[in-house]
């Protein structure tokens, strides 16, 4: 659900843990370390809105942030022992005297989900201060002309210190490209050439498929060669492939064995019957032998000729 419509009702009780307004802060380095508050500073959040129950979203783009956040969470991660958190549709706090961001999907690296996402306010929602960092990257999805996606947001994108922003625009309202990959740099968002974003370790590819009940091209995380990172349902039909093919190969295997076998066994019954053979030419020999014998003639005296 959409918090963008929640409104500053009172001051902090603790100003010092508060982040300045917008326009007053420089543009963050890529590097900087902003570092959780402790919890005894945390800001009073009692007025902020961090649910408003106003659904807005289109069913494009209610689909897209869902196949966008479900890949992730088969993802290997940003490397060994590093945590991430994805989220969509939720409320993104910078400051308590600001209305809130709230990107279509964002996504977070070495940050981790508190344990209790319902009962306490204060985890309900992004507050920068108690994640300690803004997240890494941000993606809006363009469904009107006034979302604001190519300027304000972009800018207060900036100032918060936002690595990447993309911009999907899939029915390009706001420019030519339907996908645009931004850098922050020293002095503000550079256009990507490519769309391969080295420090978070994903990519993004346009796909052609079917995702859910709708055939469309959407948009899909990727790894730096351009392969798409499958989704759950994916996972589990390539498994189920790989366990038929395995299947079929033990069949292969088991009649190979089978004709193998059988193989064995005629060479047996020929080896058998040759036996056979011999040991009957061989009777045949001592009767022919005995029947000479008999008649008075030496066997041995015999010469066979055999005719020219």
């Amino acid at each position: 659900m959409s918090v963008a419509q929640a409104t500053v009702m009172t001051a902090p009780q603790n100003a010092a843990a508060v982040l300045p307004p917008i326009d007053a802060r420089p543009l963050l380095e890529p590097a900087d370390e902003l570092g959780p508050l402790p919890p005894e500073l945390w800001p009073n959040i009692d007025h902020l809105i961090t649910e408003d129950d106003e659904p807005v979203d289109s069913i494009g783009s209610e689909k897209q942030q869902r196949l966008l956040a479900h890949i992730l969470f088969g993802w290997a991660g940003p490397g060994e022992g590093r945590p991430f958190a994805v989220f969509a549709n939720v409320g993104l706090y910078y400051s308590v005297h600001e209305q809130p961001l709230v990107p279509d999907v964002m996504v977070g690296l070495d940050v981790k989900l508190p344990k209790d996402i319902w009962q306490k306010k204060a985890n309900r929602t992004y507050l920068m201060w108690e994640y300690g960092k803004p997240p890494d990257l941000v993606i809006e999805i363009v469904s009107n002309k006034i979302g604001k996606e190519d300027d304000l947001k972009k800018e207060k994108y900036a100032r918060i210190g936002i690595k990447y922003y993309v911009i999907f625009d899939p029915a390009q309202r706001l420019s030519q490209e339907k996908l645009r990959i931004y850098e922050l740099r020293t002095y503000g968002y550079e256009l990507m050439t490519g769309r391969w974003m080295a420090d978070i370790g994903l990519g993004l590819t346009f796909w052609q498929g079917k995702f859910e009940d709708a055939e469309e091209s959407w948009l899909r995380w990727c790894d730096e060669a351009g392969n798409i990172l499958p989704t759950g349902a994916e996972l589990a039909e390539q498994a189920q492939q790989q366990a038929e093919e395995a299947q079929q190969q033990a069949e292969q295997e088991r009649q190979r064995a089978e004709e193998a076998q059988q193989q064995a066994e005629q060479e047996q019954q020929r080896a058998q019957e040759a036996a056979q053979n011999a040991h009957q030419a061989q009777q045949q020999v001592a009767l022919l032998v005995a029947q000479l014998r008999a008649l008075g003639v030496d066997p041995d005296l015999v010469t066979v000729t055999k005719d020219e």
